[in-house]
């Protein structure tokens, strides 16, 4: 089951949000104070995995809190929306012996006193069984079935609530201390308090999946470590340790030790694959009743303890080590939500993070609120959403990148802008004219064009043309709506395949409705059916580039070549065929910057039917 979308009303600082559609990975963008943190507390309460309890007195508006707070069943404050498939109906059916029927997606509010409601799409049925009193002869209930729409709230909260996902929550990320002491611990992880020590719970919290994470016992690790001396008391008070209790004793610590070093070595490997600032080497060292945690890399061999490195390394480690352990024990199919994760990381570190939430999507969504231009995925922009104040002072949130900038917050989104290099735009983009394409190939092989044209004299553009890539068609309206200024939207360059057709299409009936024809496709220009960018090139500039991709072939790529038809899917089907793998997004860039050095060396050869291509697109742009 996935979130869709949600809207919050009546919480806090907010009075009502609009709708926030959602992706695998969503980005709320804004500045301090923005309210981001108010949307995740809202969404959190709409199922909590834990606490997430309701509070009326600091939950509702307060300016509002006198008159809404004696209707508490008639006041909602989360609404949302999730599409299911056909497991989630099988586990309506076991749960409920309900018949569903042409389930997709449905609505939920929930309100203050706690109680749901919810809806469901067009067209959808579930039938519950009736009560066996009123069984005909084919044993049959004479009321067999209620229509859900015409039955009772908590008939549809039975069957729709317990399939819903739950929410986590996380806001604080406590840092491990790299001296454990075990006697303590044990008691915290058991929910005990030691007098005189108060550690924080997120602390806590990491102590335990720590433990979780390597299979260790802190129980155990205390145990084992044990002196002579120790094991000589349980027999008397004064007893002297025999040759085979000091014997035991040495093997408990063997064991120890070996435990330690297999546990360090899970966690070095592991760390490794997401960490990318440096090839970190974890140890664990017992000694007496307390465990440390000591680090090493190539650059410092020499291990130092966890605490006398960065803070973002414990940061990270600490933040790993959560959601990897409780992603897979107790958030299962949860959605996530993180408040302000990662700020203490390095700029680059902050882009691994970006990573580590598109790794943890593909189990649980992610929504997270940041005003850090670098935990912004830029090649997913049409993921973020900007948080802001309006004019009555309530928080409000939008898709539309741009929404903020025309209102009282104008950094809103100054986060998104930096992320895609826009927030100096008006310096950098001075004087040029910019061109929006999906992706960098596109970039390459018409950077190049351009060059081929002013170089021979063939166009002189009014304005130095630049190619801003997007990233993919799903991002093209959101950098287009931030570039475009009163109305001066940038010219949109598609390819003609089914998704550039539709983000096209897409684009001409809304952003750009009433300028459509500063969305160019390519079927505009080339003649062939479903161009892409790579059917603007000659095929002989980029033959030889092909025959090096498909060099441990005995068949030659260009005897099945149709010049009519699209390159890249032929490219795809005979490298198919010779079980070829193509790196995804890498070889078309590749190929293109091949282009580019050939179509721009002193010796080449442009055909005039390219070129005539070339001059018809270039004039469409330059105006």
């Amino acid at each position: 089951m996935k979130l869709t979308k949600f809207r919050v009303r009546n919480f806090k600082s907010v009075h009502d949000s609009g709708w926030i559609c959602c992706d695998d990975v969503t980005t709320l963008v804004g500045v301090n104070e923005a309210g981001k943190s108010n949307l995740l507390l809202a969404l959190w309460k709409l199922k909590p995995a834990r606490g997430g309890e309701i509070d009326i007195l600091h939950d509702m508006p307060t300016s509002q809190l006198s008159s809404l707070r004696t209707r508490t069943s008639e006041v909602p404050f989360i609404d949302a929306e999730f599409v299911v498939d056909e497991s989630d109906i099988d586990d309506m059916r076991d749960a409920a012996g309900a018949k569903i029927e042409h389930l997709a997606s449905f609505a939920v509010t929930r309100f203050y006193d706690g109680h749901y409601e919810f809806a469901l799409n067009d067209g959808a049925s579930i039938k519950l069984p009736s009560d066996t009193s009123g069984e005909d002869q084919g044993g049959e209930s004479q009321n067999a079935a209620q229509e859900l729409a015409e039955a009772e709230s908590t008939d549809l909260e039975d069957i729709l609530e317990p399939v819903m996902p739950r929410f986590v929550y996380y806001s604080n990320y406590g840092n491990l201390s790299s001296q454990i002491y075990l006697p303590y611990a044990i008691r915290w992880m058991r929910g005990q308090k030691v007098e005189g020590f108060d550690p924080k719970e997120d602390q806590v919290r990491t102590l335990r999946v720590l433990f979780d994470y390597v299979n260790l016992k802190p129980e155990e690790i205390l145990e084992l470590g044990q002196d002579p001396t120790s094991i000589a008391r349980k027999r008397y008070s004064n007893a002297v340790p025999t040759q085979d209790e000091i014997s035991a004793a040495a093997q408990s610590k063997d064991k120890r030790t070996i435990l330690l070093n297999s546990a360090a070595t899970k966690l070095t490997k592991d760390f490794r694959d997401w960490w990318r600032q440096g090839e970190y080497i974890f140890s664990f060292r017992a000694d007496g009743e307390y465990l440390k945690i000591w680090v090493s890399d190539k650059l410092r061999p020499d291990a130092v303890a966890l605490e006398n490195r960065s803070t973002g390394l414990q940061w990270f480690l600490s933040f790993y080590l959560v959601f990897l352990v409780e992603a897979k024990r107790d958030n299962s199919g949860a959605v996530i939500l993180l408040d302000e994760a990662g700020l203490s990381l390095h700029p680059k570190a902050q882009r691994n993070l970006v990573d580590f939430f598109d790794e943890l999507s593909k189990e649980n969504q992610i929504i997270h609120t940041t005003h850090s231009p670098f935990l912004v995925n830029t090649n997913r922009i049409d993921r973020c959403v900007a948080v802001y104040i309006d004019e009555n002072g309530t928080t409000v949130a939008s898709n539309n990148l741009k929404d903020g900038a025309g209102k009282l917050e104008s950094k809103s989104v100054y986060a998104v802008h930096a992320a895609v290099g826009l927030s100096v735009s008006d310096v950098m983009l001075e004087g040029c004219y910019p061109v929006i394409v999906e992706g960098p190939s596109d970039q390459f092989v018409l950077s190049a064009i351009k060059t081929y044209l002013v170089s021979h004299g063939k166009f002189q553009p009014k304005k130095e043309i630049v190619f801003l890539p997007s990233g993919g068609s799903k991002a093209i309206r959101p950098i287009a709506s931030i570039l475009g200024r009163e109305g001066d939207l940038p010219p949109v360059i598609c390819d003609s395949d089914n998704p550039g057709r539709s983000t096209a299409k897409s684009l001409c009936s809304s952003l750009y409705k009433e300028c459509p024809e500063r969305v160019i496709e390519l079927s505009e220009i080339c003649p062939v059916d479903e161009p892409e960018v790579e059917d603007l090139v000659s095929y002989q500039a980029i033959k030889r580039q092909i025959d090096r991709m498909f060099s441990d072939t005995d068949d030659e790529f260009e005897d099945v070549y149709d010049q009519s038809a699209a390159l890249v899917p032929q490219i795809e089907s005979f490298a198919e065929e010779h079980g070829i793998v193509l790196e995804r997004g890498k070889w078309k860039v590749e190929l293109a910057k091949g282009f580019g050095r050939k179509v721009n060396s002193a010796t080449v050869e442009v055909d005039p039917e390219h070129e005539k291509m070339w001059l018809s697109l270039f004039e469409k742009l330059d105006r």
